[in-house]
């Protein structure tokens, strides 16, 4: 069966500086430092990730920060735990958007 994704694909992310380097060395530089220790750890870091790739359904960054996330140190418990937090925050934001849509529909006069 063929799929749209295809995991091999998230090892050439590269590729995609090679018709512009200048701007793919700035997005690697600013990605990388992303990623670094800060004021969160490069473990919080990788569950935030984990998390807002869920949210935007990005099955390569899914993947990644599973990854990472394993390797920084989180365990399933706490990597499921950061799913439902993104799934909360969606789920919260389709709801609240439900305002607009009586702020309309009272527009309307219905």
């Amino acid at each position: 069966m063929d799929h749209y994704y295809h995991a091999p694909d998230l090892g050439r992310f590269s590729e995609i500086g090679q018709d512009a380097p200048e701007l793919w060395e700035k997005f690697s530089a600013w990605y990388t430092g992303v990623f670094a220790e800060g004021a969160l750890s490069e473990r919080e870091k990788a569950l935030i990730a984990l998390a807002v790739a869920h949210a935007v359904q990005c099955p390569y960054c899914i993947d990644a920060f599973t990854q990472e996330s394993l390797e920084k140190g989180s365990d399933l418990e706490q990597m499921t735990e950061a799913v439902h937090v993104a799934a909360a925050i969606r789920g919260g934001a389709s709801l609240v958007h439900g305002v607009q849509m009586r702020n309309r529909a009272k527009q309307l006069g219905m």
